[in-house]
């Protein structure tokens, strides 16, 4: 068989590449060391842990190219391999569930700033029922559960760089609950130019020039930093089997002691080391990440390494009816496993920015669940919709604020009160995304008991005692100004133009 031009042209490429790809390494491989020398001993032996993962993440990120995954090899999962949360409660409980609370740690991802709604410091510390921050519910919840059963479930958080020193201060308010906390720091990555795929930053400092060059990446990272944080082999020493891993801004990721049981009843040979908690999709959640066959093997699928062409398959609500609410349970000794061998693949996504000074960049990530592929007799449970209620913007805010919840030791459960357990879909304007602003625009939360949608766009305030029921829609044009008058019952209405209410 006669090689053709086109053969060794095609040949003389790979080789080209495969120098240009080890040419890139080998650069990035000299400016991390560079950068490691601007380091105290200390920062350099935590850095240079950093940088092997980085390393290991750039090196992969080389080698691929295009889209991380074969549309014609999707399957949608075995019917065993997603249970409802039904037959998993129909279980019931043992008499000593104590006992398998023992060998549970919560975890919450909590890398976090409030930027987004327009808060300074880690988003965990911002207030989101009666003074009450994410933090307090958190430690509420776990406390509640530690005396209701007389165990000891301790809580640890995964800071960023971030969030770290900030977190640390608050926790000392929290010295006299009952419950253990714990924190580790994800890994600090640098932020690597588009163009020379070279590091932006200048030395190992986070102020000044370098204030942009870092970038925590992903939860994914949990692995790798908790295993080298040591805790890990902390508490596996305490005799803890399993993690209850959650996002700290999901007030519905409460402890689960029907999931629990599930994992701890497993015979040890079928032994489940992942638990995925899946919800069924609404229109809300299109972007949400899905699980689906691909292998022989359970995966995540999420949008970014889905190919332009499916994109709109992907949203689908038919195709694809579940998405992952990032709950997730997962066995100690596993990781520990994985971990040791570096045999935990995820894929990366691959996150493009332009920072303030318009240079563009890239970050390279990795999601904790994308993880769920590489653990044995792994499985999704559909959960209902009331452990997945997170806080992302005002919008969620003011849903979590009203009474459609009410609180309880920590924990947010839907009002009785309320006749249909779909939450209402709520959409405020631009003038209520940073918190201070959308605070100073209610004078009240209004009773959103019967509330269905909500629309708000512009300049509107709300005074005290108002009742939103069925559809509500208001508009205030650019200029104008709308007040909803104390006492207000709007019952499906578009208010639209200008309404003034002035103190005389």
């Amino acid at each position: 068989m006669s090689l053709t031009v086109a053969d060794l042209a095609r040949g003389a490429m790979t080789e080209f590449q495969e120098k240009l790809r080890q040419q890139h390494e080998d650069s990035m491989h000299r400016e991390l060391e560079v950068l490691l020398a601007t380091a105290n001993k200390e920062e350099a032996e935590i850095s240079r842990k950093d940088f092997d993962g980085f390393k290991k993440l750039f090196h992969r990120f080389l080698q691929v190219k295009g889209p991380s995954v074969d549309w014609a090899k999707i399957n949608r999962p075995p019917e065993d391999s997603i249970q409802p949360y039904d037959r998993i409660k129909a279980k019931g409980l043992p008499d000593n569930i104590t006992a398998s609370l023992n060998k549970l740690v919560v975890v919450k991802l909590n890398g976090g700033l409030g930027t987004s709604m327009g808060c300074k410091g880690p988003k965990s510390l911002i207030s989101v029922r009666n003074e009450n921050t994410f933090l307090d519910l958190t430690v509420q919840q776990i406390e509640h559960l530690n005396k209701t059963f007389n165990t000891d479930v301790p809580l640890v958080l995964m800071n960023s760089f971030n969030t770290d020193e900030d977190t640390k201060k608050i926790l000392q308010k929290y010295s006299h609950h009952r419950v253990n906390i714990h924190t580790f720091n994800q890994s600090r990555y640098p932020r690597i130019n588009k163009e020379s795929l070279l590091p932006i930053a200048k030395g190992m400092g986070l102020n000044g020039a370098n204030t942009e060059a870092w970038y925590p990446p992903g939860h994914g990272d949990i692995y790798a930093s908790f295993h080298n944080s040591g805790l890990l082999d902390k508490l596996l020493a305490e005799g803890r089997e399993y993690i209850f891993v959650s996002n700290i801004d999901n007030l519905g990721a409460t402890v689960d002691l029907f999931i629990l049981h599930h994992l701890m009843s497993q015979p040890a040979d079928k032994r489940c080391e992942f638990i995925m908690e899946v919800t069924d999709k609404t229109r809300a959640d299109v972007k949400g990440g899905t699980l689906i066959q691909y292998e022989d093997h359970l995966r995540l699928l999420e949008i970014a390494q889905v190919p332009k062409a499916h994109v709109d398959e992907f949203k689908s609500v038919t195709k694809f009816k579940i998405f992952n609410t990032n709950n997730l349970w997962i066995s100690l000794p596993a990781i520990k496993r994985l971990q040791e061998k570096n045999a935990m693949e995820m894929e990366i996504i691959v996150n493009p920015k332009t920072l303030d000074g318009g240079l563009n960049v890239i970050q390279l990530e990795t999601a904790v669940g994308a993880a769920i592929k590489s653990f044995k007799n792994a499985m999704g449970v559909n959960v209902p919709r009331s452990r997945f209620l997170p806080v992302k913007t005002s919008s969620d805010l003011l849903l979590v604020m009203s009474n459609l919840y009410s609180l309880d030791a920590g924990s947010l459960t839907m009002s009785k009160k309320r006749e249909f357990p779909t939450t209402p879909h709520v959409k405020l304007g631009s003038s209520f995304t940073k918190v201070q602003e959308f605070l100073k625009r209610f004078e009240n939360i209004p009773d959103m008991l019967e509330l269905d949608h909500l629309t708000v766009s512009g300049d509107v305030t709300f005074g005290k005692n108002v009742s939103l029921k069925g559809t509500v829609i208001i508009i205030a044009n650019h200029g104008d100004r709308i007040d909803i008058p104390a006492g207000a019952m709007l019952e499906n209405k578009i208010v639209s133009g200008n309404l003034r209410i002035l103190d005389h």
